[in-house]
């Protein structure tokens, strides 16, 4: 049986980043995605204009009309979640649903920046939410924002803080952990916390950090999660196929505001 994948995220109709690319790369890895829209957008937010519409008052009865017909998750991926409410219907599908496996990726901010909707009782939330994850990928925005350490602009982590950060994040999760996108002489760093211990995977950089890596990394993750592929071989093949991706929008000339070029290279998934 193809396993199942509920996902929350919020579709942005261009720029490549959330459900567009999430739900081809989930479903070309041979798992049904589901989305659950959280936003519907004209583009993503780093172009300079767009439109936007929130979709919170419409979930509960999207997800009340799955509960009628009884559908059942193997899993639920959850991405950018714009407010405090949303945050609560995750916290109400987990407990109707009861998806075997929670992936959390806690969409907050970038660069050392936090995005608007980011207070801190969202931050609070999103650490309630937190302890019911069995995988969490945050940025290392993120995870400063999440653990309460201060960020530094000029990235001079050490493998000792970095790895504190990381025990940190799993006492609040209680699960596996991903500190993601990590930038240092020329590659890119993925922090990885189970069972206790830390691993490293490292990938030469391939070009500009683009919108829509992080959703492409944590897809791979998610359906490798329900196809029962272990955490260190998912996560270093994300990372090399966004390291893919960006080489080959590189060479392509694809601006970067337009995102990674992934639908070329999406059977190397299959």
């Amino acid at each position: 049986m193809i396993p199942r994948l509920a996902m929350f995220n919020d579709i942005a109709g261009f720029g490549r980043c959330s459900t567009t690319v999430s739900l081809p790369v989930i479903s070309a890895m041979q798992v049904q995605v589901c989305p659950v829209p959280t936003s519907v957008l004209s583009n993503h937010l780093g172009f300079p204009v767009w439109h936007a519409e929130d979709q919170t008052a419409h979930i509960p009865d999207y997800l009340d009309a799955w509960k009628k017909l009884k559908l059942r998750f193997d899993g639920l991926y959850c991405g950018f979640l714009g407010n405090l409410e949303q945050i609560a219907i995750v916290e109400g599908f987990l407990t109707d649903f009861s998806p075997g496996f929670f992936l959390l990726d806690p969409v907050m901010g970038d660069h050392g920046v936090c995005y608007s909707s980011v207070t801190p009782k969202y931050c609070r939330a999103m650490k309630r939410l937190l302890a019911k994850a069995d995988l969490i990928t945050p940025n290392i925005t993120e995870a400063c924002l999440l653990t309460d350490t201060p960020y530094r602009e000029d990235g001079s982590w050490t493998d000792y803080e970095l790895t504190d950060i990381c025990r940190k994040l799993s006492t609040l999760c209680d699960g596996k952990v991903v500190i993601t996108g990590l930038s240092r002489d020329g590659y890119f760093l993925n922090y990885i916390w189970q069972d206790g211990h830390r691993t490293t995977c490292t990938t030469k950089s391939a070009g500009a950090s683009r919108p829509g890596t992080g959703d492409l990394f944590a897809s791979i993750l998610a359906a490798d999660a329900l196809n029962h592929i272990d955490l260190d071989t998912s996560v270093k093949k994300a990372s090399a196929f966004v390291a893919r991706c960006i080489a080959g929008s590189e060479e392509a000339g694809i601006p970067v505001q337009e995102g990674v070029l992934f639908e070329k290279y999406l059977r190397e998934l299959m």
